[in-house]
Order: C-alpha cells, then sequence, then structure tokens
C-alpha cells in the first residue's frame, strides 16, 4: 500500500502573526522556476529570491525591509530585519539561532521549522544505514573498487537484523517513522524520552543500554542531550552493536566513538551528522573502519523542496486565515 504523502501536524501557536496585505517575501532556497512560480502565486507583495550561503549586502538590505522569509538568513540578519514577522526555516535544527535574544526578537518574529517533514527520508535513511552494516554492504562496496573477490571472508560475518533490540533515542516523527519500518524485521523496539518513552530517565538509561544491539540517536540539540553519549556511556554499550546518529552532532564524544570502533568492540556507526560539518580532511571518522558516513544528506529526497514550499504554502494560508501554525519553534525548550 503507498503511503500519501502528508505535512506534519500543527503545533499551536500562541497567536498568528499579523502581516499588511502587501506583505513583502524574501526567500533563501534554491528552487527551480515551477516553485518560484508557486512563491509568486501566494504573495501578495514583492518576492525576492536570494542566492543561499552568499554575503550580498544587496540580500540583506532586502532582508532587512521583508516582512515574511523562508530559508535560512544568517542569525545577525535577523536581528537586523525590524520589519520581519515570521520566518520559516528551511531546516529541523535552529541552533544557528539560538543565541540570539529572544525575549525580545520573539515579541515581533514567529519562527517556524520543518518539523516532521522528513521524517520518511530520515528513517529510510537510518534503516538502510544499519542494514549495510548487518549485511556487509559497506565492506562489499569498497571490495568492489579494489576488484578483490572476499566471499569467504565476508559471508561468516554477516549479521540479521531480524529478532534485534533497538533503543531510539526520541520519540517525535523520525523516530515513530523508523520504529514501523523495523516492525516487519520483528526488532523489539524501546523509545528514551523525557515525557512517553520507555526509558525516561539517565539513569534508566544507563542500567538498560548494555541490552540493545542497535542505538539510534534522534534527538534535538539542547543542552541536555549535549554529550548524552559521551565515554562512559559509549563503553556501555553492547559489544558488537551498532550505533546510528541522525539527530545533532553534539549528541556523542566522537573521540570516544572512534576509539571503541577502531578496536573493534562495536560493530558499527551510521553518522549522519558530526560536530564540525563538513568534516575536516584527515579526521578520524574518515578513516575509522565500519562507519558510514551519510553527511547530512538523511533528509533528503528528489521533492525536497517542493515538499517545502508546500509546508511554506500550507503555513501562508494558516496565516491569512487566522489559524495555528505548523511547527512554531519553542525558544524556551531548545526546539
Amino acid at each position: 500500500m503507498v503511503r500519501a504523502p502528508q505535512l506534519p501536524p500543527a503545533r499551536q501557536a500562541s497567536e498568528p502573526t499579523t502581516l499588511p496585505p502587501d506583505a513583502a517575501l524574501y526567500v533563501e532556497l534554491a528552487l527551480d522556476d515551477a516553485e518560484q512560480e508557486r512563491l509568486r502565486a501566494v504573495a501578495p507583495g514583492p518576492v525576492h529570491f536570494a542566492e543561499p550561503d552568499t554575503e550580498s549586502a544587496d540580500d540583506a538590505r532586502v532582508l532587512a525591509a521583508s516582512h515574511i522569509a523562508l530559508g535560512n538568513p544568517r542569525a545577525d540578519r535577523i536581528e537586523q530585519a525590524p520589519h520581519l514577522r515570521w520566518l520559516q526555516l528551511a531546516s529541523v535544527g535552529i541552533d544557528p539561532y539560538v543565541g540570539l535574544d529572544w525575549t525580545v526578537i520573539g515579541q515581533r518574529l514567529t519562527v517556524t521549522n520543518l518539523g516532521g517533514l522528513f521524517a520518511d527520508p530520515v528513517a529510510e535513511t537510518c534503516l538502510a544505514g544499519i542494514l549495510a552494516l548487518y549485511r556487509g554492504v559497506d565492506v562489499l562496496a569498497g571490495l568492489r573498487v579494489g576488484e578483490s573477490w572476499s566471499k569467504l571472508d565476508v559471508r561468516p560475518g554477516l549479521r540479521l537484523l531480524s529478532d534485534a533490540n533497538v533503543l531510539i533515542l526520541g520519540r517525535g516523527s523520525i523516530a515513530l517513522r523508523l520504529a514501523e519500518l523495523l516492525v516487519p524485521f520483528g526488532c523489539s523496539v524501546a523509545h528514551f524520552a523525557r515525557g512517553d518513552g520507555d526509558l525516561r530517565s539517565q539513569r534508566e538509561l544507563d542500567a538498560r543500554l548494555p541490552e540493545f544491539d542497535v542505538v539510534v540517536g534522534l534527538l534535538p540539540g539542547t543542552d541536555e542531550t549535549a554529550d548524552l553519549f559521551d565515554r562512559r556511556r559509549i563503553e556501555r554499550l553492547r559489544p558488537g552493536a551498532v550505533f546510528v546518529n541522525a539527530g545533532r552532532g553534539t549528541l556523542a564524544d566522537e573521540d570516544a566513538l572512534v576509539t571503541a570502533l577502531a578496536a573493534g568492540r562495536l560493530g558499527g556507526a551510521v553518522l549522519d551528522v558530526t560536530r564540525e560539518e563538513p568534516l575536516p580532511a584527515r579526521h578520524p571518522l574518515w578513516s575509522c573502519p565500519n562507519v558510514i558516513l551519510t553527511q547530512h544528506t538523511a533528509g533528503g529526497s528528489r521533492d525536497e523542496m517542493k515538499r517545502i514550499v508546500d509546508l511554506f504554502v500550507d503555513n501562508w494560508q494558516r496565516l491569512a486565515g487566522g489559524e495555528p501554525l505548523r511547527n512554531v519553534v519553542r525558544w524556551s525548550q531548545g526546539y
């Protein structure tokens, strides 16, 4: 059965943002002509398309005069945009903006993110990485490049995901989708989440970590989650366990992870996020054995930009109709 694409569920905003009838829209996304035209059709005022990740002074001036922005402008430019009333981020993460004074900026500016939009692609990437390690696909891909036929060396070490014990850190849309994808494999899935998880405290986490064959990090970047998997917790992982992180690069001690992988104590790691991105040349993770680096591509898909515009247009229509916006960022909670 094909699952129809759906927009994420709405989070309640306190009050919809009020905009002038000719609100100006600033867009900092690499969109094709069709998606640009969709935005021009919905916007009542002028629309400016800026090149992402540029330092153009002209773009900064346009943003400063705009009422709505779509994309991820530089944080300092948000402070310098007094007319901006709504910012739709083109990401789930809000890390570059956390340091701004939201007690002041939040009085005039509502920020929404893409929460829920990446549930399918990120969950599928996590599953693909786990299966690649369990079935030796990463090793076999390297052997193909070297034209080395090593069937007798590889085959005895292959593992089955069936009936594995999996711990998912988090209980958001990605975590729940990954749990669904693991059902056909007969995996036993538990969630670590403060409010409604099977494991709700760090004490429970410590006690049960050695039970799990796979641990998947899908947590937001907050003070509470930073370094949650320090050296001590990484050492508590079951021998042969696979560690996956598609949440935030600050979750794990990378030096401790490399040590455990290089020693063969862990069965592998799938890392979509790292502390430093791009990962620097000669970083140990580039050459560490049994590591799959997906380079923060897990949320990607061929129709990614269309889906982002879909959500933005839906939120615009909600705004025009006086309805709550989807995915309003709660700065006090860090996501």
